[in-house]
């Protein structure tokens, strides 16, 4: 069950590292799909009225709708010092809780206004587990833009999860990362097919779900920006399954074998489990991405998904990545990718946009995959800009997606060309 990988591959390649101004948004958006996905939790954010419009628009919440997050504002007498934020913060939560009696795991998110502040989130939830445990568990991470980008949102708060974890002596398979429930579905009947189990999930749905953790925990990441989340549970004693990421058939492909070998799974059970999941995907990847053979990507920094994508466009859709940039490179985490990834292009960690942006002008790419803040600009300068929020909020992992996966690639392809065509006549 080996892989083919590419004579040279992008593990060895030097790493351009970048520390000036970036272009991403702050951790708090995580909250999105983390309510949608844990089902008896709920998300306070302790921040301003912007964070709450921030969070109101990228969810889309109607008026009368009852969402599993909200924001308690600080306001200008808190920034100032003239309240007592932590008793108005127990008191939010105790009215919040009596009203809300369905809540058993309650995140205490902090923010840039939080952090200015100095207001202690971890005591906070310290305190307030003292005061509502065991009906409710109190966690705090941050999703302040000062500590956190885009994506890590979600990994801070899987991170706050693990130490709380329960010990476990089973050998089980954990499967870390969010992902919607109709992938997820698929994950866990691809891994049940080849025998594989038991298998629990984090974040699970409820908190009677949540695993436990221990030395014969063997876990699998589905998404690449979980650095601090793959350390929390190493420190638990639990041991990484590394595998390319499973986005498009090789990866998925890749993703699955590294697990099966883990559990001994005979080659024939794989072959007949896989075979005709993998013949639809490339079918749908061949149908999908015609648009996008022969024609060269720029990845801004903005999601950590920059690099199994990269490998995905570049050996499944016949694109050449001229430069890859991520927010933060995690080589124990990503490094089975950069070895399919074919050596050539730029590879990129943290951002100077102006200098990032400079490369990219000068490279005339086909398609740049960039931030919402930089697309507009971009476009109007003549560029094709594909939005790398929409490959988190997208179902995007295994077989059944991997040509919308492709499809989210050749859409702005073909709308550029729709454009043009409607201009000539």
């Amino acid at each position: 069950m080996s892989l083919d990988l590419p004579t040279t591959g992008c593990r060895s390649t030097p790493v351009l590292k970048e520390r000036g101004q970036r272009e991403v948004f702050c951790g708090l958006t995580g909250i999105i799909w983390l309510h949608r996905k844990m089902q008896d939790a709920f998300f306070l954010v302790v921040g301003s009225r912007t964070c709450a419009h921030l969070l109101q628009a990228a969810a889309g919440v109607m008026i009368f709708a009852e969402p599993r997050f909200g924001t308690a504002i600080l306001e200008e007498k808190d920034l100032a010092g003239l309240a007592d934020a932590n008793a108005e913060l127990d008191r939010e939560v105790a009215r919040l809780l009596a009203r809300r009696p369905d809540i058993r795991q309650l995140f205490l998110v902090g923010s840039c206004p939080s952090e200015v502040i100095k207001l202690d989130l971890a005591r906070a939830a310290e305190r307030l587990n003292g005061q509502h445990a065991p009906h409710v568990r109190v966690y705090n991470y941050s999703g302040s833009g000062i500590e956190t980008t885009f994506t890590q949102g979600e990994d801070a708060c899987l991170a706050a999860m693990v130490p709380t974890l329960a010990p476990s002596v089973s050998r089980e398979l954990l499967i870390v990362g969010a992902m919607p429930d109709v992938v997820e579905d698929q994950c866990l009947a691809l891994l049940s097919a080849m025998g594989i189990g038991p298998v629990r999930m984090l974040p699970a749905h409820r908190a009677g779900e949540l695993p436990g953790v221990g030395a014969e925990t063997v876990f699998a990441l589905v998404q690449p920006f979980l650095g601090d989340t793959h350390a929390a549970l190493l420190r638990r004693g639990a041991r990484h399954i590394a595998a390319p990421f499973p986005f498009g058939e090789e990866g998925t492909t890749a993703w699955l074998r590294a697990i099966a070998e883990e559990f001994g799974v005979s080659r024939e059970v794989f072959e007949a489990v896989t075979a005709a999941p993998r013949a639809r995907a490339l079918k749908a990847i061949a149908t999908q991405s015609a648009e996008l053979r022969g024609k060269r990507v720029f990845f801004f920094p903005d999601s950590q998904l920059e690099i199994p994508l990269a490998r995905f466009l570049v050996r499944e859709c016949g694109m050449t990545a001229v430069e890859v940039g991520t927010p933060y490179l995690h080589e124990a985490i990503v490094g089975p990718d950069l070895d399919l990834l074919p050596a050539g292009p730029v590879i990129s960690e943290g951002q100077d946009v102006e200098k990032q942006l400079d490369r990219q002008r000068a490279a005339a790419p086909d398609l740049t995959v960039c931030g919402l803040g930089l697309a507009n600009p971009l476009e109007a300068q003549g560029f094709t800009t594909k939005w790398a929020i929409e490959l988190v909020f997208t179902p995007v992992h295994f077989y059944e997606q991997a040509g919308d996966l492709a499809g989210l690639f050749s859409r702005p392809l073909r709308r550029k060309a729709a454009l043009r065509k409607e201009a000539a006549e």
